[in-house]
């Protein structure tokens, strides 16, 4: 039978303990139709202070991954989202690969990652030269570089702004936001991208395209885009970059 509430896509999205911002933003942006499950794969410690912080949280991420899914298998959803970003930029572009098959392998269903979700934006946009923000140490922006020079783009620019815990990276404020997409971008810079799913950004990325005059892609409109549109959902709607009125 069809789910009263979720009749278009009923998806489970995976996001970290931590992360307060992936959910309300799945929900701002949801057309009708479609409902989100959330699968919380366990943080005990958010520290990310440094390098070896950062991998740690890694770690902790892959340890609680399979009990989270197994959790939110329950609800019998039709989809699973990646909530979480970093883990899904590790290892380039055949650790992405690699990282959707064991998911898929695990549930049977098609694995939506932030990713595959940025890269399928840029190529929509015909990008080629990026700048990027992310909230992550510089272990985390190396391994975002690499993914994309393995698609082929340059990346120009980016900036890493290094919160202190998982959980802070949900406090960084619009005006810094603002300050970091004015940093990693130039006159030759095709498209900004912003990574990290606890990062609030939607809002400030739509009204960004408008003064930038070009394509602004944060992480969480993109995965939420690009599942929809793989699920052949269509809607095109304002308020969340231009993405949500492409195909």
């Amino acid at each position: 039978m069809t789910d009263a509430l979720g009749f278009r896509l009923k998806a489970a999205v995976l996001a970290p303990s931590t992360n307060t911002i992936v959910e309300p933003d799945y929900y701002f942006m949801a057309p009708r139709g479609v409902t989100f499950h959330m699968g919380r794969i366990y943080i005990e410690n958010p520290v990310i202070d440094d390098d070896s912080g950062f991998e740690n949280l890694l770690e902790q991420v892959r340890a609680s991954m399979e009990r989270a899914i197994k959790d939110v298998m329950t609800c019998e959803p039709d989809a699973i989202i990646m909530g979480m970003s970093a883990e899904t930029f590790w290892g380039g572009k055949e650790g992405n690969k690699k990282f959707e098959e064991n998911i898929e392998k695990l549930t049977g269903l098609k694995v939506y990652s932030g990713a595959a979700a940025c890269h399928n934006a840029l190529q929509l946009h015909s990008a080629k030269k990026i700048g990027v923000v992310t909230p992550y140490q510089r272990v985390g922006d190396e391994q975002v570089v690499n993914f994309f020079n393995d698609w082929g783009y340059e990346v120009v620019n980016i900036k890493g702004l290094k919160c202190p815990t998982a959980v802070s990276i949900a406090h960084v404020t619009e005006d810094e936001l603002r300050e970091a997409i004015y940093e990693v971008n130039e006159e030759d810079v095709d498209a900004i991208v912003q990574v990290g799913t606890n990062l609030s950004m939607v809002k400030l990325a739509d009204e960004a395209e408008r003064w930038l005059n070009k394509p602004v892609i944060p992480i969480n409109a993109a995965t939420l885009w690009h599942a929809l549109r793989k699920e052949g959902i269509k809607d095109q709607f304002d308020g969340f970059t231009s993405l949500f009125n492409k195909f």
